[in-house]
């Protein structure tokens, strides 16, 4: 269904490793969610993005890869198509992945001059992962964090000085994993810890957008 005057323009962006025997018709199946939210009939009638600069979603037979960066108007219920999504892709990805989702306030302008200085936008992000086993998707969390602590780090300390700071991350995710497979949980169906994502809200500055 068309979606006139939505509060956000959503962008969707990552690249998925896929298994090596997974063909178009699956993953049309597995994005259907996606396509169905933005009105479509097909992935193919959905796969281009709502900005021509962005590639859209597209499935790399010969890289096994399915790459998506691609806009669509929307709201907050696009969260749920995106639970579905990831649901399905665990089942097709061959490794760990990360998907960013950026929910951009449709209707705030930061060069509106005349807006008040108190306003600020309703921007959102979320990190999804999806992986063929939790162990594939704490991979994935684990080097995300480690990126992002190690980044942070550098401004106050040399990289060689981190070591410990990495061995202390990698104790906790061994932790988690060690839980997880003590529990209950791993014998039921599973998205994975964490393929619900995680949400970041707005109002620190916009994220900008992925330019290609």
């Amino acid at each position: 269904m068309s979606r006139y005057n939505a509060p956000f323009e959503i962008h969707v962006h990552g690249q998925v490793p896929l298994r090596a025997d997974v063909n178009y018709e699956q993953i049309q199946e597995a994005l259907k969610p996606l396509w169905k939210y933005a009105g479509a009939r097909s992935l193919a009638a959905a796969a281009a993005s709502a900005y021509e600069e962005e590639p859209g979603i597209r499935f790399e037979p010969a890289e096994h890869l399915l790459d998506m960066c691609w806009t669509v108007p929307g709201d907050e219920d696009f969260k749920q198509a995106l639970d579905e999504m990831c649901m399905s892709l665990n089942e097709l990805s061959g490794q760990g992945a990360a998907i960013e989702v950026s929910f951009y306030d449709a209707e705030f302008d930061e060069d509106d001059e005349e807006a008040p200085d108190d306003e600020e936008s309703r921007d959102d992000f979320v990190m999804l992962f999806v992986g063929p086993n939790p162990a594939a998707i704490m991979q994935v969390q684990r080097d995300l964090l480690v990126q992002d602590v190690i980044h942070t780090m550098e401004r106050h300390f040399d990289a060689s000085e981190l070591s410990g700071v990495v061995a202390e991350i990698d104790k906790l995710f061994t932790q988690r994993f060690d839980a997880l497979t003590n529990s209950l949980d791993l014998g039921k169906p599973s998205r994975g810890p964490g393929s619900g994502g995680g949400s970041h809200g707005g109002g620190g500055g916009r994220r900008p957008r992925h330019l290609h």
